[in-house]
């Protein structure tokens, strides 16, 4: 029999990659269900006010079905749940509400919900909502809202830090006391927000005569929020539906926690009917991330080993949302010092509520703030010892030999090459010969740079406490006509481990790709699932269809073995859509006439196999750790992807604008299912990187409006601002999946935010200028010219 090339680790196309760029993909906002209502939400005009709300006029336009308010809703419905709870490690206690009862924190916050037969009567309606402001001091800035007389968003909890802690050890005052030399640095970054093609959309369907209600939207964990809508509602788990149809890009946005993901709920209710909202981009882009100032102190010996570092980070998260999002400052500290041999190390963090819209969840995650700090640090340690930037980076990483390594914040880091990524690296950009031509250009007024940005990524994460869980359970079933259904509780926010996910399946089964479907996203068929967040698709989703298809193909070769008359089951091959002796067809069945033995004629074949194609297992990473250690330290993550980036730019110091001329990538997620899906990940993280670094901030006038409300005014790269890349990958398999694979979801923007940083620096370091805040627009880089040159 031919050697079949396996499936998995094939660039095969996506299954459903035709509908998608056709136009049949139907989104949340096609539903079209009978009678449904549309909800248009007022929005406050000011950050911060006591309010009083009069609908009477508005809810006598015609079509208006109800208008809701915080306060009219107060008396049956509580906060929502919280998809992370501060409170356990020290935190306040969050109360966030569908609508606000007589306070606004941020422009742009929700105050009424219109609803209307159809969308244009309800746009008319909200234009007659009166909306009463006694308007209160407001404060956009983190360390401004730390001011002991600073106006307060939340008075009982009595400041605006929502949640502080530390993460290392060691002692880093002393290091930096025995150590050559000492450097101290401030980094800032810029609010970003999520950007998907889709925003988020939802639409409630309560059945008054069954008393249940089916929930269909933007979500990415379908299981955990139809418990947190049930709890909500007070309703049990089995009377809600939760459904998420195709999902038009996320980037972490569309985990749960939203309060308008319980509205619509509320209003269908009240209504007994369909109600639907879709969000527009001003009101996506209300929502941040990163917008932190990281203020550090690192301490180095003359060789270039880092001694220690320490940082106080300072999180602007807006106001208070139920999301989770505060766990991005913990993450970005926790991924410090990356993968670096750091005796001692210490992190302060504290996030600070302002009157800026909330955070939400995204990509990376938060990791992003500790690769820019550690990337600054190492480029500094160079320029103080006279060493290479990348003679640095080798004299501090954790060794290939070294793993498993214990990071100085808790991390167990399972495994990896970071010199043979640079080496790698080094293959495609002759280092050497970018140095010779880089000095030339200098000669002509050129201001060249090469930049170096190296992450390590815990993904796979399991919080205590939350619905965000390392596990996960998957049904492998074929029929007796030998097709096969994967029902699985990972969603697809559009990556396509869909197709992954068959992928492995398919070679499992020995079955082609179009004898396999796969249903996700339906809470009531899919098994349990924490969805898809913290890159865990493939880690727990696909280790869990591989282990439901194992079980599956042991049946079909213990059926076979006795059609062929043959003793040893272990000796029969799975490929090709055959069961086979030995791989030899001519003692071979059709897998799908196996399939149709056991199901019609089991009891004569096969007395002894019990008579279904079936299996349900699940998948549980086993490294991570919650019982806290000697020092108080947990291990919430459970894979460490890493690379390793090179960035060569030209600065243009007349204008202040930045041209990345190469981005050399080399990435190392553990064993690739689909190489293309996993480049089209990092090709992606790396245009949400060069977007961070370079052109995207959420900006506010002083009166805290928003002036960045569209693509116009929240600058996307263009298509002419990224370079064709040039990727390569390094395969170190992950020993706590059964299939080797890491995240690959998250890679990529951290990495480019520090490539790309570091490369400006290096072009402007003749002028003696240097960037330290991001992203670095134009005004930025010439502020910091003219800086440099005086």
């Amino acid at each position: 029999m031919s050697e079949a090339r396996p499936l998995a680790g094939s660039s095969v196309r996506r299954h459903d990659g035709d509908a998608y760029v056709s136009g049949r993909i139907g989104y949340t906002d096609d539903l079209s269900l009978p009678g449904t209502a549309h909800v248009v939400l007022v929005r406050s005009d000011v950050p911060h006010a006591r309010i009083t709300v009069d609908v009477r006029d508005a809810s006598t336009r015609p079509g208006v079905l109800t208008v809701a308010t915080g306060r009219s809703l107060a008396g049956e419905y509580g906060p929502i749940p919280n998809a992370m709870d501060p409170v356990p490690t020290g935190g306040q206690p969050l109360e966030i509400h569908v609508l606000p009862v007589d306070k606004v924190v941020y422009v742009g916050q929700p105050v009424a919900a219109v609803v209307a037969e159809s969308l244009a009567q309800a746009l008319a309606a909200a234009a007659d909502v009166k909306v009463h402001y006694e308007p209160l001091p407001h404060v956009m800035d983190p360390e401004a809202a730390l001011a002991a007389d600073a106006p307060l968003l939340y008075e009982s909890w009595g400041s605006n830090v929502m949640l502080s802690g530390t993460v290392g050890s060691g002692d880093v005052e002393a290091a930096a006391a025995r150590s050559a030399g000492v450097i101290h640095g401030t980094l800032r970054t810029g609010r970003g927000a999520p950007a998907p093609l889709e925003p988020r959309a939802y639409c409630a369907d309560w059945d008054a005569r069954t008393r249940r209600l089916t929930w269909y939207g933007t979500t990415q964990a379908p299981h955990p929020l139809r418990h947190t809508i049930a709890e909500f509602l007070g309703l049990r788990e089995r009377d809600v539906r939760v459904v998420a149809p195709p999902v038009g890009g996320s980037f972490g946005f569309k985990n749960f926690g939203h309060p308008e993901e319980y509205l619509v709920c509320v209003l269908a209710v009240a209504l007994a009917r369909p109600v639907q909202w879709t969000e527009d981009r001003a009101s996506t882009l209300r929502y941040g991330a990163r917008d932190s100032r990281l203020a550090y102190t690192a301490s180095y010996d003359d060789d270039g080993r880092v001694t220690s570092v320490a940082c106080d980070m300072v999180a602007n998260h807006g106001a208070a949302s139920a999301t989770g999002a505060f766990g991005m400052a913990f993450a970005g500290s926790l991924a410090m010092p990356s993968g670096y041999q750091v005796p001692d190390f210490r992190c302060d963090y504290r996030v600070v509520v302002t009157n800026k819209g909330p955070w939400s969840p995204l990509r990376p995650f938060g990791k992003e703030a500790g690769v820019l700090l550690m990337e600054t640090v190492m480029d500094a340690v160079a320029r103080r010892t006279g060493l290479d930037p990348l003679e640095v980076r080798r004299r501090n990483w954790v060794k290939a030999d070294q793993f498993p390594y214990v990071t100085t914040t808790g991390l167990e880091l399972d495994s990896g090459d970071y010199e043979g990524l640079l080496d790698k690296a080094l293959t495609v950009l002759d280092y050497a010969a970018f140095r010779e031509e880089q000095a030339r250009a200098r000669g002509q007024g050129r201001y060249l740079g090469l930049g170096v940005g190296f992450e390590v990524l815990p993904e796979g994460a399991d919080i205590p406490g939350a619905l965000i869980g390392a596990s996960d359970i998957s049904t492998v079933r074929m029929s007796p006509s030998g097709d096969v259904t994967v029902l699985t509780g990972v969603t697809s926010p559009g990556n396509g481990n869909d197709t992954a996910i068959m992928q492995i399946v398919a070679d499992r089964l020995g079955v082609a790709m179009d004898s396999v479907s796969i249903v996700q996203g339906d809470t009531d068929i899919c098994p349990f699932g924490f969805g898809n967040v913290s890159s865990r698709g493939i880690l727990t989703g696909g280790g869990s269809a591989a282990l439901a298809a194992d079980d599956v193909a042991a049946k079909l070769r213990q059926v076979a073995a006795s059609m062929l008359h043959v003793d040893d089951a272990e000796r029969l091959v799975l490929r090709d859509g055959f069961v086979s002796v030995d791989g030899d067809l001519e003692q071979a069945l059709p897998i799908a006439v196996v399939a149709h033995a056991l199901y019609t004629v089991g009891y004569i074949v096969a007395p002894d196999v019990e008579p279904t194609l079936e299996s349900t297992r699940t998948f549980r990473m086993r490294n991570i750790r919650h019982h806290a250690d000697d020092d108080g330290k947990i291990m919430p993550f459970s894979t460490f992807s890493n690379g390793i980036y090179l960035s060569v730019v030209e600065v243009d110091i007349d204008t202040g604008v930045v041209d990345i001329l190469r981005h050399v990538m080399v990435h190392d997620c553990g064993v690739m299912i689909n190489p293309r899906f996993v480049t089209g990940q990092f090709t992606g993280g790396v245009v949400n990187g060069i977007g961070a670094a370079l052109t995207e901030e959420v900006l506010h006038d002083p009166d805290g409006r928003q002036l960045s409300t569209g693509f116009k005014t929240f600058l996307l790269p263009r298509a002419s601002d990224v370079p064709a890349f040039e990727i390569q990958h390094q395969v170190t398999p992950s020993p706590f999946t059964p299939l080797g694979t890491k995240g690959a979801g998250e890679g990529g923007v951290a990495c480019t935010m520090a490539s790309l940083l570091n490369a400006v620096n290096d072009a402007l370091s003749p002028l003696g200028a240097s960037i330290t805040e991001l992203p670095a627009v134009p005004h930025r880089v010439l502020a910091a010219i003219g800086g440099g040159q005086r």
